[in-house]
């Protein structure tokens, strides 16, 4: 990556990163959406796989770009990786269904906030309901961090994370930077 270092965090400095490490490698773009965030695989039309966030927002992108580095190969292939998605309003139980396949993305996702600099909010992605991040899938949450620091991340995620240090000029990831107090 040739990009320059800056402290401006701007969606268009993540698509810059993104796709400066993807776009040729495994032919994917983020691109800046609209409306509603989605995965879209290569079709007729578009020659690239496509992670789309809503509405420019820095945080959307983060969060896509999470759930793109959990899914393997045959998932990428699918429309929005193939996963069922329940409509805010969820009961306590799809929440809690909800929860655990979300473990693994937003932790991913507060890691490349940090690496990026930026302010990361558990999202119980439930507006329609009172039901928000539990404080055990919070705690999941950082200890799926603590592991991935541990063990090491998937190669896809690693690549921004350092990218990230490089473009923001942040500091390497450590376990202290992920403190619940707060959150």
């Amino acid at each position: 990556m040739t990009a320059s270092v800056t402290t401006e965090r701007t969606p268009e400095a993540l698509i810059d990163v993104f796709n400066g490490l993807f776009q040729t490698a495994l032919n994917t773009v983020l691109v800046r959406g609209d409306d509603e965030p989605i995965y879209l695989p290569a079709d007729d039309q578009h020659a690239h796989h496509r992670v789309i966030f809503a509405h420019g927002f820095f945080a959307s992108a983060l969060h896509e770009i999470s759930h793109w580095c959990i899914a393997g190969s045959e998932r990428r292939k699918l429309v929005d990786f193939g996963y069922w998605y329940k409509p805010d309003g969820r009961t306590a139980a799809e929440q809690a269904e909800f929860e655990q396949v979300e473990i693994k993305p937003q932790a991913l996702e507060w890691m490349l906030s940090q690496a990026a600099g930026h302010r990361f909010h558990f999202s119980a992605d439930n507006l329609g309901s009172d039901i928000g991040a539990s404080p055990a899938f919070k705690e999941n949450v950082q200890q799926q961090i603590f592991a991935y620091l541990e063990t090491g991340l998937p190669e896809r995620p690693r690549q921004l994370i350092e990218a990230f240090h490089q473009r923001f000029a942040t500091a390497p990831l450590s376990a202290d930077q992920f403190s619940l107090a707060g959150k």
